[in-house]
């Protein structure tokens, strides 16, 4: 996130209305943009290729490919991506160029062999158990692949701050998606589902390739120096872990919902829950401005007190550690209450759009009771994220990892109850998730508040470590200098 800040205080300098909007438009493009992209193509082909006219089952088959495509390479992409996300951004301050190129090669095998030894055996499972066609089932396992790859591309452009670029990407692999899809249909007359889904796998590999051309181009140079990647996911461990659970909560109360009477089972293979997948769909819109008045917030106010606390550690006195120390929670404080405030407003509006105008679109009965719910859930989940953050500002670790697994345990238990309630209250669970993580991520920052220093100075962090000769503790011998004194006066 670091250099969002300075593009946006330039952009809210003159504090008008025009530069509001465009700085929040400025932050959109920075975060969600690539998200809605994609969806909008979607839709956009739905529209043109008339997919409503397609069989209910080949609609459901294409609908569970795609939603298990975006599910399942988050999953196996965000525990690695953390790690080395961390990596880069240390070779990057260290000025060592030549290390990045070592990076990418052993991220990208790293999450397409770990996202293969999930993907390979379903695609088995779904040609020889379900019967889809062999063509199907291949264009499906390289969407997925081909996600993979742009999610893990997507690290190194964010780092190098190009997040413009990543949104234009997206946007030309989409264009390119969706007049593919165009020309397959009408021009070659391929059936819809399969034009669809072969588009979007063509978009998806052109957005990685123009990625990975922009980082070789970034970083041109390779020092072949691998082992120290690898050395990054033994020290940091944390950061898999994290990552891979908050991300698992995401989507664990959809996979116990997939188990209930409720599920859809298609060809044997397949299963989803199309209410309540829908709901958390509606419910993820509904509270995703979040990261956008986060980003906007943070960037701009707190990450300029963060930077001069750090500046008072490394070169101020103490009672400028401790005022400036004082005054970065204060903002953190503010920063949090004003998310909450402004994203409490933006849901309300959103939420009473979706309950008017949804219904009138086909969107009503069960979906609708499921959905109020989880979109509460997923406020306080946003929130319980924005805490998490601030932990990695102080590399708390530990107390990052804690709200993970409080968030994703509390997740699937209280989901588990969640069935045997009434519809309205589904999503309890992860309401109740979110705000158990939510309160360990607070009690984390309170705690961190009072043992700053402590945390920071008797960590042994501040200092690089290093293997090799213990250097001797004296400090000063006087028989030495009485030694060399006499020596001295005897040479003269």
């Amino acid at each position: 996130m670091a250099g969002i800040g300075v593009k946006l205080k330039r952009i809210y300098h003159k504090n008008t209305i025009t530069t509001n909007i465009i700085g929040f438009f400025y932050s959109t493009v920075v975060t969600i943009a690539p998200v809605l992209v994609v969806i909008i193509n979607l839709m956009l082909m739905q529209k043109v290729l008339k997919f409503n006219t397609v069989r209910y089952i080949d609609r459901e088959i294409f609908s569970c490919t795609v939603l298990y495509v975006f599910i399942f390479s988050l999953l196996t992409t965000s525990p690695f991506n953390a790690v080395l996300s961390r990596y880069m951004s240390d070779v990057i301050f260290e000025e060592r160029y030549e290390d990045v190129q070592p990076c990418h090669r052993v991220g990208l095998m790293t999450n397409i062999c770990f996202s293969c030894l999930f993907a390979i055996p379903f695609c088995f499972w779904e040609h020889l158990i379900g019967g889809v066609p062999i063509y199907y089932v291949f264009t499906g396992y390289c969407c997925y692949v081909g996600l993979v790859t742009v999610f893990y591309n997507m690290l190194y452009l964010s780092i190098c701050k190009e997040y413009r670029l990543i949104s234009f990407y997206f946007l030309i692999g989409m264009v390119t998606s969706f007049l593919l899809s165009v020309f397959l249909r009408y021009v070659c007359k391929v059936s819809i589902t399969y034009s669809m889904l072969l588009s979007l796998t063509v978009g998806f590999f052109l957005t990685a390739v123009l990625e990975w051309a922009k980082i070789h181009q970034f970083f041109p140079d390779n020092s072949e120096e691998y082992k120290r990647v690898f050395s990054y996911f033994r020290k940091y461990w944390h950061l898999i872990l994290i990552n891979f659970l908050y991300t698992l909560g995401l989507f664990v109360h959809n996979f116990v919902f997939w188990g209930t009477d409720m599920a859809m089972h298609l060809v044997r293979t397949f299963v989803c829950n199309q209410p309540y997948d829908m709901a958390t769909c509606l419910a993820m819109f509904t509270n995703i401005s979040a990261s956008v008045i986060f980003i906007s917030r943070v960037e701009m106010y707190f990450h300029e007190r963060y930077r001069a606390y750090s500046d008072a550690v490394f070169g101020g006195r103490g009672i400028d550690i401790r005022n400036t120390r004082k005054r970065m929670f204060r903002q953190l404080g503010s920063e949090l209450m004003t998310l909450v405030r402004l994203q409490f407003i933006v849901s309300v509006v959103i939420y009473l759009i979706f309950v008017i105008f949804l219904p009138g679109k086909g969107y009503a009965g069960l979906v609708m009771r499921i959905y109020p719910m989880v979109a509460a859930g997923y406020f306080v989940l946003f929130l319980m994220y924005s805490e998490i953050i601030f932990l990695y500002y102080f590399e708390d670790l530990k107390g990052a990892l804690l709200t993970a697994i409080s968030f994703c345990a509390g997740t699937f238990l209280a989901s588990l109850v969640a069935v045997h309630l009434i519809s309205i209250f589904y999503g309890i669970g992860v309401w109740v998730g979110s705000m158990i993580g939510f309160t360990v991520a607070y009690m984390r920052l309170q705690w961190m508040e009072k043992n700053l220093d402590e945390h920071i100075f008797c960590r042994g962090n501040i200092m690089k470590q290093a293997k090799g000769i213990k250097p001797s503790p004296k400090v000063f011998d006087l028989r030495e200098q009485k030694k060399s004194e006499v020596s001295l006066e005897t040479e003269i």
